[in-house]
């Protein structure tokens, strides 16, 4: 967990899930990849399997015990979605947002079919919650753009989509239903363009359909060189977060008794040893 996240449209980022795979041309480069594989085979490492999918149940109640209210990216390292992960481990998760609603929660997935259904069947109340916000990622065309109906067919009270990696023109876009568009461009080595007109059509559109716009970067191998400014502004729109004050200490750590348990029941060992558990 990291409360003095980089990302520019979060503050902390919380790992209740580590490693994943790749499914679409958005994943070429993953950044978290390459920060996990710097450390496979270190003993006693938070990534010494590398990238290697794998529950963290030690990490479910993580939320509870922080003290002030945070903007929190779930599952930066991973994607809660990913087909290993048991529905029953994803609603844990979910139990635990939904007891910590001082804090504000970004979930974002490129398995937008799979949240698409548990949204609307076991995660529906937490699909309806404020504090919790649920987005797809949208690189192109082909992979990215189906996501966007997926996630507009669930219950969600806040729905985002990160356009990012930018990798094309991506047309028109039906933004029905979507409160909030991230862009940005592909940074690090091998960093694949992205190109002015991309982003500006992306944002005449949120414009035009009243979707809040936030420019997170130019991208490119040296990505602040390149800023994340547009025509000399930044664009920093977004949903509002939760405004609910921090539970007492004492009930925090009542809900942390309450929902601790149920972290023993799960193992974290690489998902290699896990059956395949989609509902």
């Amino acid at each position: 967990m990291s409360l003095q996240s980089k990302i520019e449209w979060t503050e902390a980022t919380w790992n209740p899930v580590r490693g994943c795979q790749k499914i679409s041309p958005g994943c070429k480069h993953c950044y978290a990849e390459t920060f996990a594989e710097r450390f496979r085979n270190v003993p006693g490492h938070p990534y010494e399997h590398g990238f290697d999918p794998r529950l963290v149940p030690g990490k479910l109640v993580e939320p509870l015990r922080w003290s002030s209210p945070k903007i929190v990216f779930v599952n930066s390292m991973s994607d809660l979605f990913l087909d290993a992960v048991p529905d029953e481990y994803i609603e844990a998760v979910a139990r635990t947002m939904l007891e910590a609603n001082w804090h504000t929660y970004q979930v974002l997935t490129k398995r937008a079919d799979r949240l698409q259904h548990l949204l609307t069947t076991k995660l529906e109340r937490a699909a309806r919650a404020a504090h919790i916000w649920w987005g797809v990622t949208v690189e192109d065309k082909k992979y990215g753009i189906p996501r966007i109906a997926h996630l507009r067919q669930a219950p969600a009270a806040v729905r985002f989509l990160s356009v990012e990696p930018l990798l094309e023109d991506l047309g028109e876009l039906d933004l029905t239903g979507i409160h909030w568009v991230i862009v940005g461009g592909e940074s690090g080595p091998g960093a694949r363009p992205m190109h002015q007109p991309w982003v500006a059509a992306v944002k005449q559109q949120c414009d035009a359909q009243g979707s809040l716009f936030f420019f997170k970067q130019w991208g490119g191998v040296q990505k602040a060189r390149n800023g994340r400014q547009i025509n000399g502004r930044t664009f920093d729109e977004m949903p509002n977060p939760s405004t609910l004050p921090t539970a007492p200490r004492s009930i925090r750590e009542r809900l942390i008794e309450q929902l601790a348990p149920a972290a023993n029941e799960w193992s974290n060992d690489p998902f290699v040893q896990l059956a395949h558990h989609v509902a």
